[in-house]
């Protein structure tokens, strides 16, 4: 049976459900309220190749924030339960991918140690979806998740490219730290213990 997570977590402003398969094939169930964001997750599960199923109801009347960081929470909360019951993972994973005029590099180290570095400047300009959110979800994923967690992006004149470029590139660096590591016994670190 494929590693996987299941989260509930219901406060004042939201109420969400959200289960991941970590060894899938990118099929994905996502109701978040935010349709910008149902895409990103959708690419990002994708390009991971994890099942997705996710659904969420929390005070966009307000605005996206609390929706948006807590469902990071959930999905690295999710994560870190599924990596659980594989102790043997390649522990890095690293992509660099384009999005037409952008480009996103992602690096991953499922270290138990959480940290985000965060280095994307977004164009000016208008947008439904506030780019401001993006670190937010990547924070509260990589801090519930437990990973040390870099995002950069050289170049981009388009935001949406930009977003959609690092969502793909994390889901591809996750499916290689997370992948099966026959040749480990035990914990992939040096210590013996994450």
């Amino acid at each position: 049976m494929s590693p996987s997570g299941r989260v509930a977590r219901k406060t004042r402003e939201t109420d969400i459900v959200l289960e991941i398969e970590i060894d899938g094939c990118g099929r994905v169930d996502i109701d978040s309220g935010i349709p910008f964001l149902d895409h990103m997750l959708h690419l990002f599960a994708a390009h991971g190749f994890f099942d997705l199923h996710l659904r969420a109801k929390g005070d966009l009347e307000i605005d996206d924030h609390h929706t948006v960081e807590d469902i990071g929470i959930c999905l690295g909360q999710a994560f870190r339960q599924a990596l659980e019951q594989r102790p043997e993972f390649r522990r890095y994973g690293s992509a660099r991918t384009p999005m037409d005029e952008a480009l996103a590099q992602v690096t991953v180290d499922l270290s138990n140690r959480p940290f985000l570095v965060f280095k994307v400047t977004f164009p000016p300009g208008s947008s439904r979806f506030d780019p401001q959110l993006v670190p937010e979800f990547w924070r509260a994923f990589a801090q519930h998740g437990g990973m040390t967690l870099h995002i950069e992006a050289p170049y981009g004149d388009n935001t949406h490219h930009l977003i959609e470029a690092i969502f793909k590139a994390a889901g591809r660096a996750l499916d290689q730290a997370s992948s099966p590591e026959p040749r480990l016994s035990g914990a992939p670190s040096t210590k013996g213990v994450l």
